[in-house]
């Protein structure tokens, strides 16, 4: 423990925010550097407890009060040491991860907690700038290929994993550059995409091969994935959407999220797009459905495209504005959040169910929705949906974004080209070593376990990849 009164000297700071009227006129990051007088305050925060429930939080099980003291004390090198030991990628999750370690972090039981995500943004920035995140070569090479489908942070994360083991490593990738959601799922003022580049070139130095532009399954078919390699990882990603099946979905204007966000980091990357394809907020009224992280993403991109207006739409009530018993410390709380994008503008609006579209030639112009309440759960759990009488309404709407979530990976194609089983929900079935129904077919991300958080795709990446390394070295 690095200054035993350091939690009650110091009160939580967050890096600082570029001005919103500054944010909203380009595309760079929304957090400012993190000055490192004022991180070492935050890492002498950490009370380095007896028992760090901040592990538990982690997914990765980061060895958080380890690099808080040595940031405290000024060694950043070893920080960066503690952190690579467990977390490929620091650079990415210091930036986009939710940071449930500090929901878990004791000091959050009664005070804010250290300030967890930032302290490692400015670990791995530290290391980078001064040069201290180099090539990882094997020394010794096993002579055993592996495929590794998608190149998302699972598959990335498994990929270096089973290069440094000495395997050779093979990523394939169906869009035009290496990322998967890194690169055109995330905006990038919340990823700009030189992060994902400098991390890409360590590891091709390192002797992974990516190659673009193939979706496997389509490209390159599934039973010759099988015989020019020793093993495959189906790290694809939850890609399927959740729709909205109500009348007038079909309208012109109404876009599923993850067709509207990498459009937008393609444009802001300088690529050229098709006019007759193109997505844009711009000058037009703009209702996101849906309030979790990508709704947010949509909000943060639409202010930044010039909307005439914006509002977001939640199915759920309006979280409490302090933890809810239902979710007791150290659980991930049930609380109201407000994200860089909420407090760039736009109007939010909870327990609201959107009842149908109505438009114009074919495009959509307007939305009517209900307000609604939810009854008291039955013995499942579950609550029942009621509509308050009189309480519908309706907007306008030239632009609807659904973020509604998403039903798992895509089963046509690779999936059931490979014959692996699925579990309950859809995803790839997999069992303690991470190895599908067919043998050495693995999975790892949200193709194992649905949609989630980056955490828990790069933890599940480098379980797949000691999963096969030891298959590997078993034949």
């Amino acid at each position: 423990m690095g200054k035993v009164t350091g939690f009650l000297e110091f009160p939580h700071r967050m890096p600082d925010k570029r001005p919103v009227e500054d944010r909203l006129r380009d595309h760079l990051e929304v957090y400012e550097h993190f000055p490192e007088a004022r991180a070492r305050e935050q890492g002498a925060r950490c009370m380095d407890c007896a028992i760090p429930f901040c592990h538990q939080g982690c997914p990765l099980g980061n060895l958080i009060p380890d690099w808080n003291d040595l940031v405290y004390r000024g060694q950043w090198n070893e920080a960066i040491e503690r952190l690579h030991a467990t977390n490929n990628f620091p650079e990415f999750t210091g930036r986009i991860c939710p940071a449930p370690c500090e929901a878990a972090c004791v000091l959050s039981i009664n005070d804010d907690p250290v300030t967890i995500e930032m302290i490692e943004h400015a670990i791995a920035d530290r290391a980078w700038d001064e040069g201290w995140v180099k090539p990882e070569p094997p020394a010794l090479l096993t002579g055993r290929r592996v495929a590794v489908i998608g190149s998302g942070p699972a598959g990335l994360a498994a990929a270096q994993q089973l290069r440094r083991a000495g395997h050779e490593v093979t990523v394939l990738e169906k869009a035009d550059r290496i990322g998967g959601l890194l690169r055109y799922g995330i905006p990038d003022f919340k990823l700009e995409k030189w992060v994902i580049d400098r991390r890409l070139e360590q590891m091709e130095a390192e002797g992974v091969v990516f190659r673009t532009g193939v979706n496997a399954g389509v490209d390159v078919r599934g039973g010759d994935l099988r015989r020019e390699s020793d093993a495959i990882l189906i790290a694809t990603g939850a890609e399927a959407p959740r729709d909205l099946p109500i009348p007038g979905q079909n309208l012109e204007g109404i876009h599923f999220a993850m067709r509207f966000l990498p459009q937008h980091n393609r444009r802001v990357a300088g690529d050229r797009l098709q006019p007759s394809d193109e997505i844009s907020a711009r000058g037009k009224h703009a209702v996101v459905i849906g309030g979790g992280d990508t709704g947010s993403d949509c909000i943060g991109t639409c202010h930044r495209q010039g909307a005439r207006s914006v509002t977001n739409f939640e199915l759920l009530e309006r979280p409490p504005d302090q933890r809810s018993p239902s979710t007791p410390w150290p659980d991930w709380p049930l609380v109201f959040r407000t994200s860089t994008s909420h407090e760039e503008g736009g109007e939010r609006l909870f327990g609201v169910m959107t009842k149908r579209f109505l438009g114009e030639q074919g495009r959509v112009k307007a939305l009517e929705a209900v307000k609604i309440r939810f009854g008291v759960p039955d013995a499942t759990g579950r609550r029942s949906i009621e509509e308050i009488p009189g309480s519908e309404f309706s907007i306008p709407a030239e632009l609807v974004l659904l973020a509604l979530g998403f039903m798992g990976p895509v089963q046509e194609g690779l999936l059931r080209e490979l014959g692996v089983k699925l579990d309950a929900r859809g995803n790839v079935a997999v069992d303690r070593n991470c190895m599908s129904s067919e043998p050495g077919i693995f999975a790892a991300g949200d193709a194992r376990r649905g949609q989630s958080l980056v955490v828990w795709a790069i933890r599940g990446g480098r379980d797949a990849a000691r999963g096969i390394d030891a298959y590997l070295r078993s034949l």
